[in-house]
């Protein structure tokens, strides 16, 4: 069947078909869309037509059970175009309605905080139904969260749900008895996964009755049945004098909607002959059920759903029955225009199909023909050949093109031997039923050339002879030459004329085998032990190997690589045994060795020198000792440099010491610009901590001495220290030390000196440490920090009292973000959480808005840490309150205040930070403003 292009409609919606989206979250974006773009309509009536057909109101009423009293937030109504009903452990659409609208305790630690008790009491929560659109959309709730798991599942059980609806009971104040809904559209989704899946629809035609598929492109007809005539249904019968049945579960209602006039007992006349046939249907795939209310009905519903927001004017109902509205005359145009189009097009189709099938056929019957006809008999006979590749495709193809024989052709225009294997020999019966049509007709298919019995290839099949014979030739000698090769590198001694070849060519040559012909690999025999000055490169030089061989292989090898490569005279230069190497290049090269010799003692005199440093072995420090600081990055280089070797040999040179202790003064003050490392004890012996390479490293003075030496340093430039241990904690003398407790349970058993005190290790440095230049840098440095934007935060929420340890240590832990961390501490992830971006600038309160929108937890019950300090003051930013990028904060849901949904909180508030919607991010869905094309198109309805 012919279909409808959809393409238009999604390049108008600039959506992303390449990616599945969720069914009922496009539908609620295109009816906000549509409310959008029809505001601007100069019909009136259009302006609220997606209002008048699919919005609903309900409310959420929470009554205290002490007084009586509702809260403030149960006398608001809220919009719906569409009721989410669970499913999980239900079986039908009536016991899912009574879910939704069941009474919920609120008790123990869920206690509500009533105004008119002032203090916290039980109460009852429940939703209750105050209006009801001309189209009623439920979206069951198949996918559901395993807490476990942290996955979502499809529930796929048997659900039913009816053919008619009467929500009159439902409805919390309703003068009408019956509100009869009609089943008009289910909505499935076919497969197990929640990821994954197809969507298809099944629609009913209100002129008609019948049921629809739509499946893509493919729109089958049903019948009268949603599902089929296989459909499973259940007929319920009600009589007029009969209860009408609504299932144990709707006398629960009673105390639900206990201020409505709903009698459950009471029949329901709906036909009037008294008797009413109630089909149900069931599935394991429905997704959405839409119901329209009965046309016989909405007439009369004129003041049944009205509220306190949504007072509907006098002069429409609650649903408007206009079937029989015109349309616009430009309307009607488009549509009688589009019809006519697609009926035209229907019948191409037809006819096209008509003609390819009949076209097909006789193909089939042509194939048939000179396939039978195609074997050659006798050797005598002759024959045709043709291309195996063309008389393939000719086959399968419905429409072949002309035959095309060029493939299977040599150099010459003829077939070569080569080619036989690629062609296939026909009858002259076959080929002339396959040449032409008719005889009295033009050629059918031509092309060609054509190929009789005798168009093979003389001059190939000679070219092929000798081929083999010089082939054969040149194994022979190939076999002679090897025999020499084999002698020249052993070392036998060689009689005659002697010639220079490259040792590593002449090994490669001798390991090929099964060679017929000369090849790339038999060119350049002295390419690598010629030197840029055309002479004999000096064996000293890498890859200069040499070796003598006869004059007769050096012809040998001569001959074959000037056949190879005529052009490359230089990888055959010719080198006798009295060739001298290159005097330049000798020189050169000595000079080279010399120089890494150099560099070689020079390296391991440093190595020799300072054996711990370059082990990197933390070395045990001594009290009243002079030791000297150098940066630990330029002493890793320094390591790095000794150690290097073979191919990194050649290193970089590192910086002389003078300049890098420079750069450790401050220019103000002329101290020193950063903190020596920090100390500890380990078993009464003094050692620094690693330190990073930003910092500083305390070496020995012999090992100072040795370093300006050698690395143009100035002995008494250098900057001094002395280790002291103080016993007395009231020291104040901050400035130019680096202070450390050590626990007495730190110290060694045996220490009867300081036994049971603490004690303080010094680092007294000369120049003393410009307390004031660090605290500008490290001001400096954290502001810069702090000008953070569009940067991620981990938000944890934690159910319980206290987070895991895990959690209150990461959350504690100072953020570094130039540190480098592993891949398993970058993956590791925090039970339930979620990453937020964030810039310095985001208030609190934004943050605290983002975690509302993402756990559903309201600001006012928000108990913000990072560690164990709380963040409060919701005026205040991010970086106010200290929190850096990668930062793990965690929450806890206090369940103070009542729960309310955030978009009254976003009526009344313009955040500046917006997380957009994922499924539909960057679509004409999301935006601010609807499409100019869009917005013109509805502006004209």
């Amino acid at each position: 069947m012919a279909f409808v292009d959809s393409a238009p409609f999604i390049q108008t919606l600039e959506l992303d078909n390449s990616i599945q989206q969720d069914s009922h979250e496009f539908l609620t974006l295109l009816f906000s869309l549509l409310e959008r773009c029809l505001s601007q309509s100069k019909v009136s009536k259009a302006r609220t037509i997606v209002q008048d057909l699919f919005r609903g109101g309900v409310s959420h009423v929470t009554r205290c059970s002490k007084c009586g009293n509702e809260s403030e937030a149960s006398s608001k109504i809220e919009d719906f175009y569409g009721l989410e009903l669970n499913v999980k452990g239900l079986k039908s659409l009536d016991e899912s309605l009574d879910d939704y609208f069941s009474i919920e305790e609120l008790h123990g630690d869920n206690q509500f905080y009533c105004d008119a008790c002032a203090t916290r009491a039980d109460a009852t929560r429940s939703i209750k139904l105050r209006s009801l659109p001309a189209v009623l959309n439920f979206q069951l709730k198949r996918c559901v969260f395993l807490p476990n798991t942290t996955a979502k599942k499809k529930i796929t059980s048997l659900f039913h749900f009816p053919g008619e609806l009467n929500m009159a009971q439902r409805l919390s104040d309703c003068s009408e008895l019956n509100l009869v809904y009609d089943l008009s559209a289910v909505l499935i989704h076919k497969g197990s996964a929640v990821n994954s899946g197809h969507y298809t629809a099944h629609v009913k035609d209100d002129n008609t009755d019948e049921w629809w598929e739509f499946d893509d492109e493919i729109v089958s007809n049903l019948g009268q049945e949603p599902f089929g005539p296989t459909s499973s249904i259940s007929t319920v019968n009600i009589g007029q004098n009969d209860p009408v049945d609504y299932s144990s579960s709707v006398k629960e209602k009673d105390t639900l909607v206990d201020d409505s006039n709903m009698n459950v007992n009471q029949p329901h006349p709906l036909e009037s002959n008294g008797i009413h046939h109630s089909k149900t249907f069931s599935s394991v795939d429905a997704y959405m059920l839409m119901y329209a209310l009965k046309a016989s009905k909405i007439n009369s519903q004129r003041t049944a759903a009205q509220s306190l927001e949504h007072k509907i004017e006098s002069d429409s109902s609650l649903v408007s029955q206009e079937t029989d509205v015109s349309l616009p005359s430009h309307i009607l145009e488009d549509i009688e225009q589009s019809n006519a189009a697609y009926l035209d097009s229907c019948e191409q189709y037809k006819s096209k199909k008509e003609f390819m099938l009949n076209h097909i056929m006789v193909r089939r019957q042509e194939v048939r023909l000179v396939l039978s006809k195609a074997p050659v008999q006798p050797l005598e006979t002759p024959y045709f050949w043709i291309s195996s590749d063309w008389l393939r495709h000719w086959a399968d193809s419905a429409m072949p093109s002309i035959i095309d024989n060029t493939s299977i052709l040599c150099l010459h225009g003829k077939l070569p031997l080569s080619s036989i294997s690629c062609a296939k020999r026909l009858s002259t019966e076959a080929w002339t039923n396959l040449y032409s049509q008719f005889s009295d007709c033009c050629d059918k298919y031509g092309g060609g050339p054509t190929l009789t019995k005798d168009d093979y290839c003389t001059d190939c099949i000679f070219e092929m002879g000798r081929n083999m014979a010089r082939a054969n030739v040149y194994r022979d000698q190939r076999l002679l030459m090897k025999e020499l090769a084999e002698a020249a590198l052993s070392g036998e001694h060689l009689d005659g004329k002697l010639y220079y070849i490259s040792k590593s060519w002449l090994q490669q040559w001798l390991r090929r085998k099964n060679i017929d012909l000369p090849c790339d690999a038999d060119s350049g025999p002295t390419a690598s032990i010629r030197c840029p000055h055309g002479e004999l490169m000096p064996e000293i030089a890498a890859g200069a190997k040499r070796i003598l061989v006869p004059e007769s292989l050096w012809m040998f090898f001569q001959e074959t690589a000037m056949e190879v490569k005529p052009d490359d005279s230089v990888g055959r230069s010719t080198f006798s045994s009295e060739s001298e190497p290159c005097a330049t290049c000798g020189i050169e090269l000595t000079e080279a060795a010399y120089s890494e010799d150099s560099l070689r003692e020079f390296k391991l005199k440093q190595r020799l020198n300072h054996e711990k440093l370059c082990m990197n072995k933390n070395i045990a420090l001594c009290p009243q000792i002079k030791y000297y600081l150098v940066p630990s990055s330029w002493l890793s280089k320094w390591r790095s440099y000794v150690n290097a070797g073979g191919k990194n040999a050649s290193s970089a040179e590192l910086d002389a010491l003078n300049s890098v202790v420079d750069m450790l003064l401050c220019e103000k003050h002329s101290k020193l610009l950063g903190r020596p490392p920090e100390l500890l004890w380990k078993r009464d012996l003094i050692f620094q901590k690693p330190s990073v390479t930003d910092g500083m490293t305390i070496i020995a003075e012999d090992d100072w001495r040795l370093f300006c030496e050698d690395w143009d340093g100035t002995e008494s430039k250098g900057i001094s220290a002395k280790i002291e241990i103080d016993s007395d904690m009231g020291d104040d003398n901050i400035g130019t030390c680096i202070d450390m407790s050590i626990p007495e349970e730190h110290l060694h058993i045996n220490d009867g000196i300081h036994n049971g005190s603490s004690r303080r290790l010094l680092v007294k440095t000369s120049p003393q440490v410009c307390e004031e230049c660090i605290g500008e840098r490290e001001c400096s440095e954290l502001m810069r920090k702090l000008h953070y934007s569009n940067e991620d935060i981990c938000v944890c929420l934690i159910s319980g009292k206290e987070p895991p340890k895990s959690i209150l240590e990461a959350s504690g832990s100072i953020s570094e973000p130039t540190r480098r961390t592993s891949k398993r501490s970058r993956k590791s992830t925090y039970g339930n959480s979620v990453n937020l971006n964030v810039s310095g600038t985001t208030s609190v309160y934004q943050l605290k808005m983002m975690i509302w929108e993402t756990f559903g937890v309201v600001k006012e019950n928000q108990i913000l840490h990072k560690g164990s300090r709380v963040i409060d003051g919701e005026t205040a930013s991010l970086a106010d309150m200290n929190i850096f990028p990668g930062d793990i904060l965690w929450v806890t849901d206090s369940k103070i205040h009542e729960n309310r949904d955030i978009a009254d909180e976003l009526s009344n508030t313009n955040l500046e930070v917006h997380v957009a919607e994922e499924g539909f991010r960057g679509t004409l869905l999301t935006s601010a403003i609807s499409s100019q094309a869009v917005s013109e198109a509805y502006l004209n309805y």
